[in-house]
């Protein structure tokens, strides 16, 4: 999975390239400004960087230059993203080292085709189209060679991913997952059916068999969104990501198959549900150490959002909110929720 960094002050902007991008199967690591990418740079490598060029306080061209001057970034591969105003700068990119721009405004197939092109010039795989990618966090989806796979029914793709968090249950342990209000005979019939159906949305050696457990065929090995937020949320506690990076996961998370309603289901969302408030404990506490007591007040909020009884989180929204003089610091430290309110 291709790693990319995009470098943009327009917060749209930089959303609407990681929504296409990670669809699209990358991984993507966002900063809104040049200065805070070079210390991302510090514990994150990319493949590549996309940079806008009109900046405040350093344009892309001089980022870009900074990054020439380094010999370990001296041939990473730069991308410069220009409106039809900027284009007079092109020039001046190409000579500082940039190997590609996209002009603004660009369609989500402009920016992948730039992209898949850029990587393969660089000698890089772009994506293994066989490589099946298995997407949970505030989705339900699944990437198969290259395209998005039509289930034949919603609880088959269920069974997929229950499968592919359980690695290998007999059929017994998969109906009372995921039919727990079925009598035993109904349940086993429901599963039955529904491997079927999973079976026919991909292929008939999708799901193996052995002394009656069943297990996803080894073969497909797909890249799971849920398995890596993990991986990186670990990372993170034991201190090895930085602060623009532990921001970056904290945007990662979402609703665990969303749609889905099963006890198994429940049970992952509340496991996420933790981690992401591990994550979001970690941004607040160092966007408080950097002097960024607004940002630190959205981390808290953020976690209240997930759980309103957090007292840590009361606390540090409150003293954040009092740190940059926010009247709605007296709502925090009473412990309304002024956000999960409608007042109109």
């Amino acid at each position: 999975m291709p790693r990319i960094l995009v470098v943009d002050d327009d917060a749209a902007i930089l959303k609407l390239i990681s929504v296409i991008l990670s669809r699209a199967g990358h991984e993507v690591r966002t900063s809104s400004h040049p200065v805070e990418a070079l210390d991302l740079l510090k514990v994150f490598t990319p493949e590549l960087i996309i940079s806008d060029v009109v900046m405040p306080y350093m344009t892309g061209l001089e980022f870009l230059e900074k990054l020439r001057q380094d010999p370990k970034m001296a041939n990473m591969p730069f991308m410069l993203l220009s409106s039809h105003a900027e284009r007079t700068d092109i020039r001046r990119g190409m000579n500082l080292g940039a190997d590609d721009y996209l002009p603004k405004p660009f369609t989500p197939a402009d920016l992948t085709t730039a992209i898949d092109a850029r990587l393969r010039r660089a000698g890089l795989n772009v994506q293994d189209e066989n490589r099946m990618q298995a997407r949970a966090l505030g989705t339900a989806q699944v990437i198969w060679q290259g395209t998005q796979v039509a289930w034949v029914s919603r609880k088959a793709l269920e069974l997929f991913f229950y499968l592919l968090e359980h690695r290998e249950v007999t059929s017994w342990e998969a109906a009372e997952a995921l039919w727990p209000e079925k009598d035993e005979s109904r349940a086993s019939s429901l599963f039955h059916t529904t491997l079927h159906r999973l079976r026919k949305s991909l292929n008939n050696e999708a799901v193996v068999s052995t002394n009656r457990r069943y297990a996803l065929n080894p073969d497909l090995t797909p890249e799971y969104d849920v398995q890596r937020y993990e991986l990186l949320v670990t990372q993170a506690e034991s201190g090895a990501l930085g602060g623009e990076e532990i921001k970056e996961l904290a945007g990662q998370y979402g609703t665990f198959l969303p749609g889905a309603d099963s006890p198994w289901v429940d049970d992952v969302r509340a496991r996420l549900e933790q981690k992401q408030m591990s994550v979001l404990g970690l941004a607040a506490r160092a966007a408080t150490d950097a002097g960024r007591a607004k940002e630190a007040a959205q981390f808290h909020q953020r976690a209240l959002a997930i759980n309103p009884m957090s007292e840590q989180d009361w606390e540090g929204l409150t003293r954040a909110l009092n740190a940059i003089g926010d009247p709605r610091a007296r709502l925090a430290a009473q412990r309304e929720a002024w956000w999960a309110v409608d007042l109109d």
